[in-house]
């Protein structure tokens, strides 16, 4: 009785540790997915040339806001 109680105890702690790293892995792919296109962006726009009347420049500051939302928000809900 002791030997089967382990080794149901110890197939349920396997499993549900599959379960949380899985769980864990694909946690939040779409703002990981939304940081990857910020990244992306904020790289075209810097590549840009300057002269667009101060909206590059904006559009920058923006993205770089943006980029920091994001991650604020993965660190958050990682925390939660």
């Amino acid at each position: 009785m002791r030997r089967s109680l382990v080794v149901v105890s110890a197939t349920a702690a396997f499993f549900l540790g599959c379960f949380t790293n899985h769980a864990y892995a694909d946690r939040q792919p779409r703002m990981r997915d939304a940081l990857s296109h910020l990244e992306s962006a904020l790289a075209d726009l810097r590549a840009a040339n300057s002269d667009k009347g101060g909206h590059r420049v904006k559009a920058i500051n923006l993205t770089e806001q943006a980029i920091a939302s994001v991650r604020d928000g993965i660190q958050f809900d990682n925390r939660h």
